[in-house]
C-alpha cells in the first residue's frame, strides 16, 4: 500500500471556542477528499493546519512522511514552493500583470512549466496576453489555478475553488482538478459548502459538532 501524502492524528484546535477535536485525516496519492460543513464550522481552519499555516493546540500532521510543524521555517517554505499547491475562493493575481505574467511568476519559483494542454482545458488559452483587470472573475480563478498547477504540487489544497463560479465553469475546474490527480498521483483536499461539487471527490466528509465524520 502506498504511504499517505498526508496524515493527521488526534488534531484539535479552538479560538475562543473549541473548533473540532481528535480529528484523524489521511490523504493518500491519487485520491480527491471534499470536507464539507456549514459556515464557521472549521473547514477552513482545519484545512490550513494540514496545510502548513496555523499549527494545532493538539496532535500530529505529517506531510509525505515527515513530521510538519517540527520542522524549521525554511523547511516549511519549501514545502511550499514545491509541493503543495493552494487555491482559495479568491485568486489573488498580480492585477497589474498578463495573466502569461501571473502563471510564469509561480513557474520561475518552483521550477515547473507551463503546459499548453492545461491552459486549453482550463479553456484560458486565448486569454494568456490579457491583463488581469480585463478579465471577469471566473476567468481570473481559472488563471490561479493554472498557476497552481503549473508548480506541478504533489497535493492541492482547494478552499472553496468553485464558490464564486456559475455551474459550467465550476464543473469544468473540478474535472480539471480531478484529471491533475488522475495524471500525476497528487492528492486533492477540497472545502466546499457546494454538496455537489463534493460528489464528485472519492470521498466526503462533514465537519460537525466539533468532529469529522466520514460520509462515504
Amino acid at each position: 500500500m502506498s504511504q499517505p501524502l498526508l496524515e493527521a492524528n488526534n488534531i484539535s484546535h479552538s479560538f475562543d471556542t473549541l473548533l473540532f477535536s481528535e480529528v484523524n485525516f489521511s490523504l493518500n496519492p491519487s485520491q480527491s477528499i471534499a470536507i464539507i460543513g456549514r459556515s464557521g464550522s472549521g473547514k477552513s481552519t482545519l484545512m490550513h493546519i494540514f496545510s502548513t499555516f496555523i499549527k494545532p493546540k493538539c496532535g500530529v500532521v505529517k506531510l509525505f512522511n515527515k513530521e510538519l510543524y517540527t520542522q524549521d521555517d525554511e523547511s516549511i517554505e519549501l514545502l511550499r514552493r514545491y509541493d503543495i499547491g493552494i487555491i482559495f475562493q479568491f485568486h489573488y493575481l498580480f492585477k497589474g500583470m498578463t495573466a502569461m505574467q501571473n502563471v510564469e511568476v509561480a513557474t520561475m519559483l518552483s521550477g515547473g512549466d507551463i503546459k499548453e494542454s492545461l491552459l486549453e482545458k482550463l479553456e484560458i488559452k486565448e486569454l494568456m496576453h490579457q491583463k488581469i483587470s480585463e478579465l471577469s472573475g471566473g476567468e481570473q480563478q481559472r488563471i490561479s489555478i493554472a498557476r497552481v498547477l503549473s508548480k506541478s504540487p504533489r497535493i492541492i489544497f482547494a478552499d472553496e475553488p468553485t464558490g464564486n463560479l456559475d455551474n459550467d465553469t465550476a464543473k469544468l475546474v473540478m474535472d480539471v482538478l480531478l484529471d491533475y490527480i488522475e495524471e500525476t498521483g497528487a492528492g486533492l483536499l477540497l472545502v466546499t459548502h457546494d454538496e455537489t461539487m463534493a460528489k464528485l471527490c472519492s470521498q466526503i466528509y462533514k465537519l460537525e459538532g466539533n468532529t469529522l465524520i466520514n460520509q462515504s
